[in-house]
């Protein structure tokens, strides 16, 4: 009885270890076959360095079939920029060394600009277009550099080669993986929108007692939808569909954020009414919310959503016409409905996103022009750009000075880790410890394979055979592992292994050029590493405390009348500061951002209707107080200015638009109230 108990638990546990390794597995042999098709294709194009199409397969494939193809596309792109550049320096540059290097530095730290810039693939784009340009520019400049004339056609050849790595790992990829990038973002956008209108119901029903407190479960929603970046640039990367339609996408992100600020408007004012009031403005709110609204992840339902999106959608928009329409005899509860209005319209945006990626049937999808997003904070980028320039300007003074013949190699390892850790931030330095351990590790594993295993074989399928001793397990690593550490060094091991392999037709097995090799990686690493240590990125609380500095000084300008943005672009700004805000950022800080959010568009609003009403200068004044960041003034005039729009002309009753007016009113002062002391932080050096 007892072996017969042990036994089935024992074969389920064998059953669900298989079941782990089996994604693993498979990717770690489609990175081995994308590496061997690459240079299979190489080889019979009889190319200089066929090497560089297998480093091109490795560093390409990605265990997400989106990111691979996403990750392929702008490297491709990347690499043409690189190559065109490196070829006009040397055609301007011929003889000049001094010019020539100069540039390419510069060359690489505007590249490193755009990468901390830029986001996502479009930040690896940029990345490639530097260090293409290094990679060539090595292998042209000699031992002491100086261009030579036969740049154009090893531009050419590298060119050629890297995207011949692109085409086999994404034939690869494509051929053996349907991809479920589009489904699982699918499901993150039902299960947040499911969450926040359930969390928003949930507190509405027991308004008549007293209203939860839903502060952290806000908080925590934040930073999910600002996580889906990622996702939805996978998600891009396998569909043309989908990637014809991006617009729809970003405004269904920013929807559910959208959702979120008004849900936080509606509970801040919520907990501060009487609870009679309470409990019949929510009462009255929750009777235009559809049964099928409420609490959906309670009831199950979030398969529902993302079987027909378009039918929960119709509900979200009935739901948001009868809001708007609903008799309000006081701006507390037009204040309330149209919040909650709000609150259901950014849900509607979110599941126009989700029957995009469901195809739904008969679902026609909206254009959506999209926001516009600028550059979240400038200096990041400015600091990693000088860093990069001085380390690589460096690494060129000392490969002039030491007339190091593998100098140039070290030139492009210094390069490429500036330019892809650069933009991940205060991990840099972390980054670059990885690579270094990564490469250490992989120096052996080649210098075993290259000289105790490779004399051994003579045909393709047997040197296939050894490459698989190495990718198959370190695949099974890059898949499997879940710590980041880990995951540097194992993906360090796959993207490094083949150049310092170096395999060519026929084979060379000569030492010497390999350790030199080896050296050069290890030399250019612990440059890398140590301009970060010396010069370091910006930490994740300063970056924070700029962006929250940076979107105060836009709504001050916004106050003064100095900067009249269209709501869209004030939203779209704010919405690239909160993706902008660092992992550690604290909770506080996104609330005080949403707050930003709301304060900026509820100004924006008013200005419209003051301006109808007669009232520009009473919100002026009211505005100048917020501008000079005295919050207590602000709220105090902007009191004033309510009860100017309550008395309305000739004591005739208050009508749709002054109600409006009122609850906007009310709702920028309990923002305000509420956040009073980001509100009066005085102007620092960060915002200027």
């Amino acid at each position: 009885m007892h072996i017969s108990a042990v036994l089935p638990r024992s074969s389920r546990s064998l059953s669900d270890v298989l079941s782990a390794a089996r994604a693993p597995l498979l990717f770690a042999i489609r990175l081995w076959a994308s590496v061997c098709l690459a240079l299979l294709v190489a080889f019979w194009l009889d190319l200089d360095d066929p090497f560089w199409a297998g480093t091109s397969a490795a560093v390409v494939c990605q265990p997400q079939l989106g990111a691979a193809l996403r990750k392929g596309w702008f490297r491709m792109i990347g690499t043409v920029v690189g190559a065109t550049m490196v070829v006009v320096l040397a055609g301007c540059f011929p003889q000049d060394r001094i010019a020539f290097l100069g540039l390419l530095a510069l060359w690489c730290a505007l590249a490193v600009f755009l990468a901390t810039v830029l986001g996502n693939f479009a930040s690896y784009a940029a990345s490639l277009a530097g260090y293409t340009a290094a990679i060539i520019a090595a292998d042209n400049l000699g031992a002491t550099g100086g261009a030579s004339p036969d740049v154009f056609m090893v531009a050419i050849y590298r060119t050629s080669e890297i995207c011949i790595g692109i085409v086999c790992a994404g034939i690869v990829l494509a051929g053996t993986d349907l991809g479920g990038g589009r489904r699982r973002l699918a499901i993150l956008f039902a299960n947040l929108a499911a969450a926040i209108t359930g969390g928003f119901t949930r507190m509405l029903a027991p308004a008549a007692r007293q209203i939860p407190d839903t502060q952290a479960e806000r908080r925590e929603l934040v930073r999910q939808v600002i996580a889906l970046d990622p996702a939805v640039d996978q998600a891009l990367g396998e569909s043309s569909h989908a990637r014809s339609r991006a617009a729809i996408l970003q405004a269904a992100v920013h929807g559910l954020l959208n959702a979120l600020d008004g849900w936080r408007g509606v509970a801040t004012h919520l907990s501060q009414l009487p609870n009679a009031s309470r409990r019949r403005e929510a009462e009255a709110v929750l009777r235009s919310i559809p049964p099928e609204l409420r609490s959906p992840a309670e009831r199950g339902s979030t398969e529902r959503w993302i079987a027909d999106p378009a039918a929960v959608r119709r509900h979200c928009g009935r739901a948001v016409r009868r809001l708007l329409a609903l008799p309000a005899a006081t701006a507390s509860l037009r204040l309330v409905a149209d919040e909650t209005a709000k609150a259901l319209l950014g849900i509607a945006r979110a599941l126009d996103g989700l029957a995009l990626l469901v195809d739904a049937p008969g679902q026609s999808h909206p254009r959506h022009s999209g926001f516009r997003i600028g550059v979240a904070d400038w200096l990041p980028a400015l600091v990693n750009a000088g860093r990069a320039f001085v380390a690589i300007g460096a690494a060129e003074l000392f490969w002039i000075a030491t007339a190091w013949p593998n100098g140039g190699f070290a030139l492009v390892v210094v390069a490429i880790l500036h330019l892809l850790l650069s933009p991940r931030g205060d991990v840099a330095y972390a980054g670059a410890v990885a690579v270094t351990i990564g490469a250490v590790g992989t120096i052996v594993c080649a210098a075993t394979v290259k000289f105790a295993v490779l004399p051994g074989f003579d045909t393709f399928p047997a040197l296939c055979l050894a490459l698989g001793l190495y990718y198959v397990p370190i695949g099974f690593g890059v898949a499997h592992s879940r710590q980041p550490a880990a995951l540097a060094v194992l993906t360090v091991m796959a993207s490094i292994f083949s150049p310092l392999l170096q395999l060519t037709n026929p084979p060379s097995y000569d030492t010497s050029q390999f350790y030199n090799a080896a050296l050069s990686v290890l030399v250019g690493c612990l440059i890398a590493a140590l301009s970060f240590a010396l010069l370091p990125p910006l930490s994740p609380a300063v970056r924070a405390r700029r962006l929250l500095a940076l979107t105060l000084r836009d709504l001050r300008r916004l106050a003064t009348g100095r900067w009249l943005p269209k709501l869209e672009n004030w939203e779209g700004r704010t919405f690239g500061r909160l993706a902008a805000l660092p992992e550690q950022a604290e909770p506080l800080q996104r609330a005080r951002l949403l707050a930003a959010l709301s304060v900026g568009s509820e100004i924006i609003h008013l200005r419209h209707f003051a301006a109808r009403l007669g009232l520009a200068a009473q919100l002026d004044s009211a505005l100048d107080a917020l501008a000079r960041a005295d919050s207590t003034i602000a709220v105090s005039r902007l009191r004033l200015l309510d009860r100017e729009v309550a008395s309305g002309p000739d004591g005739r009753p208050p009508t749709a638009s002054s109600l409006r007016m009122r609850g906007q009113i009310l709702l920028m002062c309990e923002a305000l109230a509420e956040h009073a002391p980001y509100f009066d932080e005085e102007q620092t050096h960060a915002a200027r």
